[in-house]
């Protein structure tokens, strides 16, 4: 089997990894990684001729039967949130996330539950939106117990302490791209949550990139005690949970109010919190420092500059005091939107 004949390459995946050499090396060991998986597995490709499979930022994701069932080969590049997917999958059990049925930690694939890649989140009604993640988030937000899975997952309060490092390193790096108070701005949330987030005791499984386009429709929704949608991509930390909302204020910022942008988005963070079960003051902190931190890696990008000021609008909007100078609320792109 070889991949283009059988299976073609979605070409934004293609142009990812075809930047450096670890990343071709992935793209060519792919074909071989296919047919490793479907042996493995006894599983059949279920793709029409022609057509492409799925993929996320960092996976290629093939629909396949698996003993006649519906079912997904996801192998991803191997990086650090890649090879813990599984883990936080196995803590869930199918529960507010898709189902893994089976993985293989060496090649970073799995195979999990196929859901409807044509329906999700993304377009739902915001109201619709807003309740369907807020049941997920109280779904996932189980507590640790002494599993063996939890072993390997980093601790958000940990992650905020290396911002403390980090962010005002870059700032000075980058050359100060955006005004200090900002910066201060995330390093209090880093400084105060992150030690409350050691203390508090209040520590469950997070889903830390739980925007709506990783959020999809079951094939099985009707059937009795089955959630309508599940979570995917988790790329899961143990923490606070309020550190889950970030994702859901970047994205769909072209629905929110015309006329006040900056108050609708400060009562998304509130209705989704509240939605959740979660504070909505921590959530607001949490993302000050997520797109703070976000900011600054697509400073130093300059094909990100419509990114960069998607996340200096967030954050600074959130701070409460919007940054002069930036697009409009509805002229800024969405994420991976070219700007």
């Amino acid at each position: 089997m070889t991949l283009h004949a059988m299976i073609p390459m979605p070409g934004d995946l293609h142009a990812r990894y075809n930047r450096d050499s670890a990343g071709r090396d992935w793209l060519a060991s792919l074909p071989g990684l296919i047919s490793d998986a479907l042996d493995r597995w006894q599983l059949t490709v279920d793709l029409a001729p022609g057509a492409e499979p799925w993929n996320g930022h960092g996976a290629l994701v093939v629909p396949v039967l698996w003993h006649g069932e519906p079912a997904a080969l996801k192998i991803a590049f191997p990086h650090d949130e890649a090879r813990v997917e599984r883990h936080a999958l196995t803590l869930w059990g199918g529960r507010g996330a898709v189902r893994l049925l089976a993985a293989d930690a060496l090649t970073c694939s799995m195979l999990l539950e196929r859901l409807d890649a044509t329906r999700w989140l993304q377009d739902a009604p915001l109201v619709e939106a807003r309740d369907a993640w807020g049941a997920i988030m109280r779904e996932l937000s189980i507590t640790p117990d002494d599993k063996p899975e939890w072993r390997d997952l980093d601790h958000i309060a940990a992650t905020a302490e290396r911002w403390s490092d980090e962010l005002p390193a870059e700032w000075e790096r980058l050359d100060r791209p955006f005004p200090r108070w900002l910066l201060e701005a995330a390093l209090e949330v880093c400084q105060t949550r992150g030690a409350v987030g050691r203390r508090a005791g209040k520590d469950v499984l997070v889903h830390t990139d739980l925007h709506f386009m990783n959020i999809l429709a079951t094939l099985d929704a009707g059937e009795a005690g089955r959630d309508p949608y599940l979570a995917i991509d988790p790329q899961p930390q143990i923490g606070e949970a309020e550190f889950a909302v970030a994702p859901i204020l970047w994205n769909r910022i072209g629905d929110l109010s015309r006329t006040d942008p900056e108050a609708a988005l400060r009562d998304r963070c509130h209705e989704f919190s509240l939605a959740a079960g979660l504070d909505p003051e921590a959530a607001r902190q949490w993302s000050i420092a997520r797109d703070v931190e976000n900011a600054l890696w697509y400073a130093g990008k300059p094909a990100h500059g419509g990114d960069l000021a998607r996340s200096l609008w967030v954050a600074s909007t959130l701070a409460g005091r919007t940054l002069d100078g930036l697009p409009a609320a509805h002229d800024l792109p969405g994420p991976g939107e070219s700007a």
